[in-house]
């Protein structure tokens, strides 16, 4: 038995939207439309997807890797063209379905796909036009229906009539059909265009397959989804703008009724793939964004930045950037602080303000608390680093590591010229170079020995010993 498949319209130029990039790569929340598409159909078990591209498609495919297979459209003449791109795919699904939908419509959810496709399965339709009820429906093709709740023609705005313009219901731009009748309809679609009224645009549109579907006696409706937002998209700026406080919010509220807490949402953006525990605080200013996963009683902000990090249970991180990083349970981390990728702290860990840390583990309770750079770095456990410490790890061609072993204490100001390693409970004096191992137990001091010449400044500058008063008065 033949698997239902989808082929996603995405060779849009998007031309209003004044970009060096492709429509469907425009972003919602950080993420392109098409991988909001994409995700939704694949959450519906669809996995078998084909895409449309055409403008700018080398951007496209180098995006979408090899998890979806695509087909080009030379040039764009209208939905219908699109699809007929994908002919071969559709051919290969025998009698099972197929969706066809918009790479720029980022709203269309798993359980609209789903609803839709048990309702056209059910109906034994040939067609079923994902439909919703919005507000203002002006510039949306109109659902006509007869008095019977049945599906008549989809009008577009410029050719409906008074009446059919005060209809609210529209067309989604998302299709269900069996796939041998799309077949048929496709290959008439050229010639169904050649008879239509004179004055049309010469474009191949996919209303017109459901027309002929209809103009064959063959089952075609349309299923009213009851979350109007599935309709939009985005052409321009304007519109995208919209489609990210819609997304936002809608992020803000599916956070909070799963128990986070965010008290002021001003500036806050969570990303779609966000996931966070129960009790966990979200102060203003965060942007939180990728496959971030952030724990229970966590306190993130304010002015907090994070993207695909993972932070444990009873964390904070105050006025913080992280990046691809794993904070553990308890740690503070901020202000001021940046975590680059690559990046593991452990447990009950204090990294304090202004302290950067890359590509480093960094052991439980320690602390790095000011003014430091810990960079391609093992840090054991229980260390304390000093502030204005730094691992000097690049020597002009290639990275090298600094191990720092449990318990022990780097004194302010050090700085150790990797490749090198501190020893268990080693410590290290103020202001040394460390070029060196330093052996467990041992005390390391590599500075210059402190001389103090006496009377120096009176014999190089007698004339400001002159000017200045006594000692003590």
């Amino acid at each position: 038995m033949k698997k239902d498949c989808a082929v996603i319209l995405a060779a849009g130029e998007g031309a209003r939207m004044k970009s060096a990039k492709p429509l469907v790569l425009a972003e919602v929340l950080f993420k392109p439309m098409i991988d909001w598409v994409i995700d939704g159909v694949r959450e519906s078990g669809i996995e078998d997807i084909c895409v449309v591209v055409g403008h700018l498609s080398d951007e496209v495919r180098k995006h979408l890797g090899d998890s979806v297979e695509t087909v080009y459209q030379q040039e764009l003449l209208g939905t219908g063209h699109a699809v007929m791109q994908a002919k071969d795919f559709i051919t290969r699904h025998g009698s099972a379905n197929v969706l066809i939908l918009n790479g720029d419509a980022p709203f269309i959810d798993a359980e609209t796909i789903k609803g839709a496709l048990n309702f056209h399965v059910r109906a034994v339709n040939q067609a079923t036009v994902i439909s919703s009820k919005i507000d203002n429906p002006q510039g949306y093709g109109r659902i006509v229906r007869s008095s019977s709740g049945q599906l008549m023609r989809i009008v577009e705005e410029k050719d409906a009539s008074e009446n059919e313009k005060q209809i609210n219901e529209v067309n989604s731009g998302a299709y269900w059909f069996n796939c041998q009748a799309l077949l048929n309809a496709l290959g008439k679609l050229s010639t169904f265009r050649e008879l239509s009224a004179a004055g049309r645009k010469k474009e191949i549109q996919l209303t017109d397959a459901v027309e002929i579907i209809l103009s064959q006696s063959l089952n075609a409706t349309a299923f009213n989804s009851r979350i109007p937002d599935i309709v939009l998209g985005a052409n321009d700026r304007v519109q995208l703008a919209k489609l990210n406080a819609i997304a936002r919010q809608y992020q803000l509220n599916r956070q909070m009724m799963e128990g986070v807490s965010i008290p002021c949402a001003d500036g806050v953006i969570i990303g779609p793939d966000v996931l966070i525990g129960a009790d966990t605080l979200i102060l203003p200013g965060c942007i939180i964004k990728g496959k971030t996963v952030i724990g229970s009683h966590c306190v993130i902000g304010p002015n907090t930045f994070i993207e695909d990090s993972l932070i444990e249970d009873g964390a904070s991180l105050n006025n913080t950037q992280c990046f691809e990083s794993h904070i553990g349970k308890d740690a503070q981390v901020g202000p001021f602080a940046r975590i680059r990728p690559g990046t593991h702290i452990g447990n009950q860990v204090r990294i304090g303000n202004f302290v950067e840390v890359k590509n480093a583990v960094v052991g439980d309770e320690t602390k790095i608390s000011h003014l430091s750079y810990s960079g391609d770095a093992d840090v054991g456990r229980d260390v304390n680093i000093g502030s204005g410490c730094a691992t000097v790890n690049y020597n002009g061609r290639e990275k090298l590591r600094t191990t720092i072993s449990d318990g022990a204490f780097i004194g302010c100001d050090t700085s150790m010229i990797a490749p090198v390693k501190i020893g268990r409970d080693a410590y290290t004096a103020a202001g040394s170079t460390i070029t060196e191992d330093v052996p467990a137990n041992a005390l390391a001091i590599a500075r210059a020995k402190q001389v103090n010449i006496k009377d120096w400044v009176s014999r190089k500058k007698p004339y400001k010993r002159q000017h200045l008063p006594e000692e003590g008065k």
